[in-house]
């Protein structure tokens, strides 16, 4: 017998891909963004005020412009009946401090008449934070108290909290 040696090819090893480093891009140089002045390093006083589903959070800062923001907006460009506006601004005419603060408010829910309930709330509240003897003359006109009322709600089989369904008879 023929002794028969075995022919192996060389076996083909699978090349290796060159795997091309991607450029990494340069960025950019960072941009230095200047930061509104925060409101922690300015003394104020602050106080929340609700009425009905409205809330408002009041700010009363003792330095810097006088000016009076609700939900970044000039009171009066935000509530613009001047009954709102009086309402507003009721508790610091009380006090005969209306150009002694600068005042920031944020309110939200309900509608216009209970959101100028809540600031002035709040804003009865705030000022009694910064003199604990405005608050006997604010309690006796009443901006001190929460108002208490709130929408009763919808009872099923009626279409309302009370209005029944149209009765027929025929």
């Amino acid at each position: 017998m023929a002794k028969t040696k075995k022919t192996t090819k060389k076996e083909e090893k699978p090349k290796k891909k060159k795997i091309e480093k991607v450029k990494k891009e340069k960025k950019p140089p960072k941009i230095k963004i200047e930061k509104k002045p925060s409101l922690e390093k300015e003394r104020y006083f602050e106080a929340i005020g609700r009425r009905k589903t409205a809330i408002a959070r009041v700010r009363l800062f003792t330095k810097g412009e006088k000016h009076f923001l609700v939900n970044e907006k000039p009171y009066d460009t935000y509530f613009p009946g001047l009954e709102l506006q009086q309402t507003t601004r009721a508790a610091l005419e009380k006090m005969k401090c209306l150009d002694k603060f600068r005042i920031l408010a944020k309110v939200k829910g309900g509608g216009y008449h209970a959101q100028a309930e809540a600031v002035r709330h709040g804003i009865s509240r705030a000022l009694v934070k910064f003199n604990p003897d405005f608050r006997k003359r604010l309690k006796r006109a009443g901006f001190l108290k929460r108002d208490p009322r709130m929408r009763e709600r919808k009872k099923f089989g009626l279409k309302r909290a009370r209005r029944a369904p149209q009765w027929a008879k025929r």
